[in-house]
């Protein structure tokens, strides 16, 4: 089969186009043929080194959808045909993989396979952080900062939902207007504004209750300054590089803050939890709480030219590899 490899880290040039050989599902594995590859910020810090890959080489991407080809043994909840898509392993830049019962999941007939790869990883992460890192509730003011990215967009949509007064923050003219579009009540663009300045004008000085940063370095620790007594700042991702240390004592001094950096993985290490947090984001796209847009499409072939895209910060929602 056709495979993207990275045999060391670096930048997008290291992603090759290769054949692989997949072999058979062991024990509770499934073989699955990939129709739809999501891309993740994720996938380029494993690529650069930021962070490590279990070993060199390997194959990236960490979600995809598609259909069951074969099962291994100890199987029972998947069978030959079957819609799946599947989340956190590793291994999906490719035109088929292996996967861990624990990650698979039955697709609804109602949702593509592009649009389950577009929004699945970013989905679930948007559920743990609404749910489950901070319970946003109704009345409550949240910023988010890159709305117009693959986790803003879902989480704009979702906080809405929720009541909430949403403040996205966005780098481009285009990205505001998208952030718009998925219910923000206000934009900020934070490469021209201050975005803590404006922050405190909109909330007449009180404060958001909770900042959801995807951004990193750049937002870093203006996003302190967002936040009301007592208020989360939740960190998930470092679109702009990671947070570099800081003294806890900066939590003391802006508020008595609470500050988080959770991780999709944690949050799925039961298989009740995968489940159970894949039917409430099914439901939710479903219903109409979210509407997914449609994603930009790319060849498996196309990978590093995708990275670079996205490593640009030249991309908005979501990206999917067809192989």
């Amino acid at each position: 089969m056709k495979a993207i490899r990275v045999h060391k880290h670096g930048g997008p040039d290291v992603l090759t186009l290769e054949d692989v050989e997949i072999g058979k599902p062991g024990p509770r594995e499934i073989l699955v043929r990939n129709r739809a590859i999501g891309v993740n910020f994720v996938d380029t810090d494993l690529r650069s080194g930021t962070f490590s890959p279990p070993s060199l080489p390997f194959i990236p991407g960490k979600e995809a959808a598609g259909e069951v080809v074969a099962v291994g043994e100890g199987v029972t909840s998947f069978a030959p045909g079957d819609r799946v898509v599947f989340v956190e392993t590793l291994g999906a830049y490719a035109e088929q993989s292996i996967v861990s019962e624990h990650f698979l999941i039955h697709l609804p007939d109602a949702i593509s396979y592009e649009t389950a790869a577009a929004s699945m990883l970013k989905g679930l992460t948007a559920q743990f952080l609404l749910h489950r890192t901070f319970r946003v509730e109704a009345g409550q003011t949240v910023l988010v900062h890159a709305a117009a990215g693959g986790v803003g967009v879902v989480l704009t949509q979702w906080a809405k939902h929720l009541g909430a007064t949403v403040v996205g923050t966005a780098g481009s003219p285009e990205k505001l207007e998208m952030a718009r579009q998925n219910g923000c009540d206000y934009v900020i663009d934070y490469r021209r504004e201050d975005f803590a300045a404006r922050i405190r004008e909109l909330t007449a000085g009180e404060g958001c209750h909770v900042v959801y940063d995807g951004v990193g370095k750049a937002t870093f620790p203006g996003s302190l300054d967002c936040l009301r007594p007592f208020g989360y700042f939740v960190s998930f991702g470092w679109a702009s590089g990671l947070i570099q240390p800081f003294d806890p004592m900066l939590l003391l001094s802006k508020g008595s803050l609470f500050a988080t950096s959770p991780g999709l993985t944690m949050h799925l290490a039961k298989r009740a939890d995968v489940l159970a947090m894949s039917q409430e984001l099914f439901d939710a796209i479903a219903t109409g709480i979210m509407k997914i847009p449609s994603p930009a499409l790319a060849s498996l072939a196309d990978a590093a030219q995708v990275h670079r895209r996205l490593e640009a910060r030249q991309t908005t929602g979501g990206t999917v590899l067809l192989p």
